[in-house]
């Protein structure tokens, strides 16, 4: 038992130092928030450069999207599941099998049961919504992975489709031009 207290002690020691980084991450947060509208120093000028000509890429659309995630930063909410969520989870299975690890082990810990399920129970009803949130949101990604590939492989079997028709067309009208080509000598020989 006093094990087990000693454990709940230093766990207890370490989720105050994450909620004290937590507090300071949220706090640079807002600040970096709030600097971002303050006005902006004029910048120094450009050194000229030569006369070569700088040929500018146009952007294609998907990097676009890949700057658009860059600059969304981080939210409260990942804050929050990095700090919180994420080390309950890992204490509750972590004690959990602390528990049961020891109580195959000594029997002090079974006559002890009933107060280290309580625990446990305390701490699984917040862990098992946090589990079963993340794994909705997993299911929804894997739902829309499958649209996505579903449309993508509709989008190939159409795209082939008129492939196919395109060169059929093309070979079509290459065989008339070619037929219509070979008749008018058929009949200029014809006349002579």
């Amino acid at each position: 038992m006093i094990e087990a207290i000693r454990i709940l002690e230093v766990l207890a020691v370490i989720m105050a130092v994450l909620s004290v980084i937590l507090g300071v991450l949220v706090v640079s947060s807002m600040l970096r928030r709030a600097f971002r509208y303050l006005p902006q120093l004029p910048s120094l000028p450009k050194p000229k450069q030569s006369k070569k000509k700088i040929e500018i890429k146009p952007k294609r659309r998907t990097e676009n999207m890949s700057n658009d995630k860059a600059n969304e930063g981080v939210t409260f909410n990942d804050v929050f599941m990095f700090m919180i969520a994420v080390p309950l989870v890992l204490l509750w299975v972590g004690f959990a099998g602390y528990v049961i690890f020891h109580g195959l082990q000594d029997a002090a810990v079974l006559d002890q049961i009933e107060g280290y399920t309580t625990l446990i129970a305390i701490l699984g009803g917040p862990a098992l919504l946090i589990i079963k949130d993340a794994l909705d949101v997993w299911k929804q990604e894997q739902a829309e992975k499958t649209a996505f590939y579903k449309v993508k492989a509709q989008a190939v079997i159409d795209y082939n489709d008129a492939a196919q028709k395109q060169a059929q067309m093309i070979e079509a009208t290459e065989q008339a031009h070619d037929h219509k080509m070979s008749l008018p000598t058929k009949v200029t020989a014809k006349k002579k």
